[in-house]
């Protein structure tokens, strides 16, 4: 049971316990009660438990260890194919082939992905956030068999835990909290801010070992360059454009 949120952790190592349906089943359920824009739930879930489909999935995660070890993947997906759907088969006229219509039905299957991971950590599993998702999303689409106005948003690994990583470091709460109007940040703000992540030793070691001058220079030289960043835009548009979002 996990006992409070900042003791949270991403787990990506889990042990060969199954994850029992009727515990999965109930858990998404529950989450079924989490905010929804409209209260037209516009979210799908793939729950993956074959290995021959994790397979196929794991080079649009970059075949990271997670996806084969964990005994669940999810892929949480923003779904207006359904209420269209509905809405032809009652004699009204659907629009929701937009960009707007993406934004909403992310939010809505985000909502929903937290809500559920909350619940499962609370029930002692162990699950991980795959920012991937989005990176090369015809990849997911193909292989989940997604019809257009269903788009992957958010993949989680899920099981139970097999290790117990260090709580991940956080900024000051006075670094995301603007009271009243958005302050924008000065010099000093971004200092004290960053200050604690910047002086861990492992992000010393980090910023050592990719031989760079600071932190930052990390993110931006080696994790999420410029031209990676561009590159998979436009594939996420394309895929957007593919689907019935962007015309």
């Amino acid at each position: 049971m996990m006992e409070s949120i900042k003791t949270r952790r991403s787990i990506r190592k889990y042990k060969t316990k199954d994850v029992d349906n009727t515990l999965l089943t109930r858990l998404l359920e529950e989450a079924e009660q989490t905010q929804t824009m409209g209260n037209l739930q516009l979210y799908s879930v793939v729950v993956t438990r074959s290995s021959e489909i994790k397979e196929r999935l794991a080079p649009a995660h970059f075949n990271q260890p997670m996806v084969m070890g964990a005994p669940v993947v999810l892929t949480f997906c923003a779904d207006y194919r359904r209420t269209t759907l509905w809405a032809e088969q009652r004699q009204a006229t659907p629009g929701y082939d937009n960009i707007l219509s993406f934004v909403n039905a992310t939010t809505d299957a985000l909502l929903y992905c937290q809500t559920f991971c909350n619940l499962a950590e609370a029930a002692g599993l162990g699950c991980c956030f795959l920012g991937t998702t989005v990176y090369m999303p015809q990849a997911i689409i193909d292989t989940l068999k997604l019809p257009k106005l269903v788009f992957p948003v958010a993949t989680i690994t899920l099981g139970w835990p097999d290790e117990q990583p260090p709580v991940s470091d956080r900024l000051p709460i006075s670094a995301i909290m603007h009271d009243e109007t958005y302050h924008d940040y000065t010099a000093a703000d971004i200092d004290r801010a960053y200050d604690y992540k910047e002086q861990l030793p492992e992000n010393k070691q980090f910023v050592e070992l990719n031989h760079k001058q600071t932190l930052a220079q990390v993110f931006t030289d080696c994790r999420y360059t410029k031209s990676d960043c561009e590159a998979m835009s436009a594939t996420l548009i394309d895929a957007l454009r593919r689907h019935g979002f962007v015309k």
